[in-house]
């Protein structure tokens, strides 16, 4: 072999290059995304539908889907009544309470289920489309610009 190849000059370069491989591939490491995280804890529906008050609203989901409105209104009502344990669900009950009674025109029952939504759940939103509903649209604006309100206050 050549002392060309031996030279330290040499030696220093290849040095220098795989040094340079190296940081460039290293780097290519850091732009891999992070992992996904791991998926949050399940719950059982089974479980859920075991308990009392989670039961009833989801029949009361189930009734109002169909049109049952007046089965689905016993059912929220039980599930408040039982302890429905998630605030969200909780809200959720109330919302389809506030619908009830709006569409069965008792306006004062729907602003108070409306309030109780709120109650349970501060960050209680409707959609778009149900937020332009003519019949709970206008109690549901009312209501929230009052919560809207009452939060700048305190």
């Amino acid at each position: 072999m050549s002392d060309f190849f031996k030279s330290p000059m040499l030696c220093t370069l290849r040095w220098l290059a795989s040094a340079a491989l190296l940081g460039i591939l290293g780097g290519c490491a850091l732009l891999d995304p992070p992992p996904p995280p791991p998926p949050a804890p399940s719950i059982s529906i089974a479980r859920l539908y075991d308990q009392p008050a989670e039961r009833a609203f989801i029949n009361g989901m189930r009734f109002y889907e169909d049109g049952q409105y007046e089965r689905a209104e016993v059912m929220f009502k039980r599930a408040l009544a039982e302890g429905l344990g998630d605030r969200s669900d909780m809200a959720a009950a109330n919302k389809h309470l506030a619908f009830i009674a709006c569409a069965y025109s008792r306006p004062t029952e729907c602003e108070s289920a409306f309030r109780a939504a709120f109650a349970a759940d501060p960050n209680f939103k409707l959609s778009d489309a149900e937020v332009g509903h003519p019949l709970w649209g206008p109690v549901y604006t009312r209501v929230a610009a009052e919560q809207a309100k009452g939060a700048k206050k305190t």
